[in-house]
């Protein structure tokens, strides 16, 4: 799923035995994993990414994940039981282990980008064609209270789209 959101790359990292980590990697249809690796071995792998201009979102529950999920460009945090410090390390914190959310969530924030972009376009046209209109004497004071309030409201109701699924 996360393929067909534009995800490029999907790689678990794990302190798991490979025995597990090769089960669950085969399970969940990752491109690569890496077991028994240790905190600091995140960070460097992420660090490296990086370095390659590569952007990264690092997924993780516990103590140990905190340093790579402040280095990552977006840390998310699973499990509403998940250790404190990863928590308050993430930027985004999803309150069930259920790894469905993730790609709802990367749904959500793309539409909500496409949305913004489309009121941004829209209140810029409107806008500049009201003061071109003004500037030539066809627009009035009407028009440019239109211009103001009236493509706010009209944004904000576009906005709502976010809310359907």
């Amino acid at each position: 799923q996360l393929k067909s959101l534009g995800i490029h790359k999907v790689v678990m990292m794990t302190g798991d035995s490979d025995r597990i980590a090769g089960a669950i990697a085969g399970t969940v249809g990752v491109d690569e994993y890496y077991s028994e690796v240790l905190p600091e071995d995140k960070a460097q792998y992420v660090e490296k990414q990086k370095e390659q201009g590569r952007k990264v979102i690092m997924i993780g529950d516990g103590i140990n994940d905190s340093p790579v999920l402040a280095l990552s460009d977006v840390g998310i945090s699973m499990g509403g039981v998940g250790q404190q410090a990863a928590i308050e390390a993430s930027d985004v914190v999803i309150m069930t282990d259920s790894l469905d959310k993730i790609v709802s969530s990367i749904k959500i924030s793309k539409k909500t980008v496409k949305i913004i972009k489309e009121n941004l376009t829209f209140a810029i046209g409107v806008k500049v064609l009201v003061l071109v209109l003004s500037a030539i004497g066809i627009a009035g004071m009407w028009q440019a209270v239109f211009a103001d309030v009236g493509v706010t409201l009209i944004t904000i109701l576009n906005t709502l789209r976010i809310l359907r699924k």
